[in-house]
């Protein structure tokens, strides 16, 4: 990943596992608890793919799991947001613009019954059976419900943050030089006129090349 994602990733996912922890952890709502990292998973794998959201989501999952005041094992978490981002990211599409906001909420819907589904399945193969007391059905039905209600005030905000992230203002102005960008076409007629300036240049150094020639061979004949 680029410098620039590195640090937008990690001031995001940081920003909201304090946010989840201090605020949304607090509130003591039935069932599941608000999973704002997962929204920042989300929303930066639509925009870096799938790649990036892999990588985004395996830092944001082991921070999560060594953060407190976690009580299940290190590396859980981290293993369900990778395979979430990654997962979210092959959904990108090919321009990684989307045309209408029906695609994100869908995969937040996905996002949140696959993580929940996926980290109590890996919760059952280490022995931690927490999901079964509490009942699986109404983890994965509040944790959707609450992702969909917070998805439509956090999802778009990172997505256009990450996408100005995007920007680089040397391959910007290389694609300009190039002729590529939005005003290359004004670029390569400033080329235009300077090759013809160049050109100019040199068809009126010969002008005045050939009238010095002719003066010198004029004096010449005097001389004779």
């Amino acid at each position: 990943m680029r410098l620039n994602r590195i640090l937008l990733s990690t001031a995001l996912v940081v920003i909201a596992l304090v946010l989840q922890v201090c605020v949304l952890a607090r509130l003591h709502l039935p069932g599941a608890v608000p999973d704002l990292l997962l929204l920042v998973v989300v929303a930066l794998g639509l925009v870096y793919g799938h790649s990036g959201g892999a990588l985004v989501g395996f830092g944001a999952g082991l921070l999560a799991d060594l953060a407190p005041p976690a009580d299940h094992a290190a590396g859980r978490y981290a293993l369900v947001l990778c395979v979430v981002g990654y997962a979210v990211g092959m959904a990108r599409p090919e321009t990684g613009r989307l045309r209408s906001a029906t695609v994100p909420m869908l995969v937040v819907v996905g996002a949140a019954i696959g993580s929940t589904l996926l980290y109590a399945g890996v919760g059952s193969l280490v022995g931690d059976t927490a999901a079964r007391h509490v009942g699986l059905t109404g983890l994965v039905f509040t944790a959707t419900l609450y992702d969909l209600l917070l998805a439509p005030f956090t999802v778009p905000l990172v997505m256009a943050l990450a996408r100005r992230g995007e920007s680089d203002p040397l391959a910007e102005g290389s694609a300009v030089a190039g002729g590529d960008g939005p005003y290359g076409w004004l670029t390569s007629v400033s080329m235009r006129g300077g090759r013809g300036g160049r050109l100019g240049g040199q068809r009126g150094g010969l002008l005045v090349k050939s009238v010095a020639r002719n003066r010198g061979w004029g004096k010449g004949s005097k001389r004779l």
